[in-house]
């Protein structure tokens, strides 16, 4: 049995010193017998769970050594990334399974997260409380043809402070274009002053993307910020990097840009990586996340949404002014899988830290005051990295409050993408579409060209007339030394030309006009491919076969994360495809997820 074998190899570690080499090889060999004898969720629950606990048992120390060595062996990181990554994220891997029962239902998840060798289990049952039952006859919101404003997006900027122009662009690293250590001494791609793909945004691109929503978008009323400052250096990111990453950023964008920004937090925006630990964690905190935001944002946001952000875990609501439209802003780390200080407890937590009764509390004042919202976020709630309670959960206070939501915009997975929510999942069509998020692609270009995008914006009712999505095409051979942001495309004049009765001009793009769209796709494969392309803004686009197409399309339809199509596949290499993978694993998870799901791949 694997867990005596290592508690074997652990109690040898502490009585024979002199042994202590025969023994940690032992030790790495019999975590790698019990990674290859996990080939299904029983297995990991029954073998690798109890295996991987016992070695937590004895301690961080142990737990990490081990684990570091493990990656090392197998080959799966260079050293240092592999003893960067477990040395931050191991503390609460290790902690985690202390207490976790092998055969519960977080132990099921873990096995899901980690090691991609289970389905999340069904939805644990729970009903969303509401201060006010839906009223009897909602508010009425139309448009009156007036002039619309606009409101600029952008998401996962990655800014990398230590981007090293001349550096090499293509190494063995997860990001490149940095002076590493073990960087070889010639160069054969070298890193241009804008960027790479291989390679996070520069400070440069940064900069130009700001110039370019002041030249573009020079009238917006304001800006959204839906998370990820912070590079995806997640080996090396401590306190002290994250702090100035933010820090650097949201002055870069108080100094260059125009207009207020709104912004969210992303799972980058911490350290380690993903690590929002709920507030009844004593083992960690990361109260300093909070309380930096709030100085940084208050701006922006004023006096009370910032105490707000200090107080509500990273979550605010602000009025914008002169309007009647209030932005909610969700930390919605608190839903993710690679959240790994949310596995620390057996008891199936509702609601962690409270944002989904937040997110209620704020839409309550806005419906009883006559207005309406925008909800924004940085991980949408309808992917396959979204815990299926807690997206059931949020899309319960989504259709309570859906006439007052004017819109929902998140980011995280690098490409252009949207949600649909419904009333009835059983039946998802043009009737029962009542919801939906845009999802803004990334700046850092390491899966497509940098973006941002302005949306045309009804003055009465708040909702997105257009979307005019701009990018700074690096194929461009004046890319390097002055990139041209240009208009990509218009969302309803791509899309709605493609239905055969298109929204009129008081219309605007809800979420029956996007199921609308998703049933082309259906019917028109060229449709399809061309909106597959446009998710990466024509940069290796890759293939979609008819498996794919049907896949991606489920997942459009799938604003609740426990009705999208993902296949679970074991050990996901998570390094620029997320867009060839029916598994939509996305660039902004962490290494220490990445080593943990490929571990899972090594089989005899």
């Amino acid at each position: 049995m694997r867990v005596s074998a290592i508690l074997s190899q652990l109690l040898a570690l502490t009585t024979a010193p002199l042994c202590v080499r025969a023994a940690t090889d032992n030790l790495v060999q019999e975590i790698i017998s019990a990674l290859k004898q996990a080939v299904d969720c029983a297995s990991c629950q029954g073998i690798l769970i109890p295996a991987a606990k016992a070695l937590a048992d004895f301690g961080d120390t142990a737990f990490i050594d081990t684990f570091t060595t493990v990656c090392q062996v197998l080959g799966l990181e260079d050293d240092d990334v592999c003893a960067g990554q477990f040395a931050l994220s191991g503390p609460s891997v290790a902690n985690a399974l202390r207490v976790m029962d092998p055969l519960g239902a977080t132990a099921t998840k873990f096995c899901f997260a980690l090691f991609g060798l289970c389905n999340q289990p069904s939805v644990t049952p729970f009903n969303v409380s509401f201060p006010t039952p839906t009223p009897p006859t909602p508010a009425v919101f139309q448009s009156t043809g007036g002039t619309p404003f606009q409101v600029v997006h952008f998401s996962d900027v990655h800014i990398d402070r230590n981007y090293t122009v001349g550096s090499n662009a293509n190494c063995t690293k997860p990001i490149c274009c940095r002076d590493f250590a073990d960087s070889p001494a010639n160069t054969t791609d070298p890193a241009g002053p804008f960027g790479n793909h291989q390679c996070d945004a520069p400070p440069d691109l940064g900069s130009s993307m700001i110039q370019a929503i002041d030249s573009l978008a020079a009238d917006a009323r304001f800006a959204i910020l839906t998370g990820d400052v912070v590079a995806h250096d997640t080996w090396l990111v401590n306190e002290g990097e994250a702090t100035i990453d933010l820090q650097d950023w949201t002055a870069d964008m108080a100094a260059g840009l125009k207009t207020t920004v709104y912004p969210a937090l992303g799972n980058h925006d911490t350290a380690p990586v993903n690590s929002f630990p709920r507030n009844v964690t004593s083992t960690e905190n990361v109260q300093w996340v909070f309380d930096l935001s709030s100085d940084g944002w208050e701006r922006w946001i004023g006096n009370s949404a910032a105490d707000q952000v200090r107080h509500d875990s990273g979550s605010y609501a602000a009025q914008v002014p002169g309007t009647n439209l209030t932005v909610i802003s969700l930390n919605t780390n608190f839903w993710y899988i690679d959240n790994l200080m949310l596995y620390d407890s057996n008891e199936q937590i509702a609601d962690p830290n409270n944002i989904l009764a937040f997110m209620v509390q704020s839409l309550q004042a806005v419906e009883s005051a006559g207005g309406r919202a925008w909800i924004i976020g940085h991980i949408p709630p309808g992917l396959s990295d979204v815990f299926h309670d807690q997206s059931n959960y949020y899309d319960q206070v989504l259709q309570r409050y859906k006439n007052t939501i004017a819109g929902q915009f998140f980011g995280h997975t690098h490409v252009d993408q949207f949600q649909v929510a419904y009333s009835d999942y059983a039946n998802r069509n043009a009737q029962t579409a009542d919801g939906f998020a845009w999802i803004m692609p990334s700046l850092t270009p390491t899966s497509g060209h940098p973006s941002f995008r302005v949306y045309d914006v009804d003055p009465d009712t708040y909702e997105i007339m257009d979307a005019h999505t701009f990018i700074a095409n690096m194929s461009d051979p004046n890319f390097q030394t002055n990139p041209t942001w240009e208009l990509f495309y218009s969302a309803r004049e791509t899309y709605g030309s493609l239905l055969a009765t298109p929204p009129s001009a008081t219309e605007s793009l809800n979420a029956t006009f996007w199921h609308q769209v998703t049933d082309v796709f259906e019917l028109d494969t060229n449709a399809f491919q061309a909106y597959f392309a446009r998710r990466t803004r024509d940069f290796d686009v890759g293939s979609c076969d008819a498996s794919c197409q049907t896949t991606t399309i489920c997942d459009l339809r799938a604003m609740r994360s426990q009705n999208n199509c993902d296949v679970v596949t074991p050990g996901f290499n998570f390094k620029r495809e997320e867009h060839q993978e029916l598994v939509v694993r996305h660039e902004c998870e962490s290494v220490t997820g990445s080593i943990f799901r490929r571990m899972a791949r090594m089989r005899q």
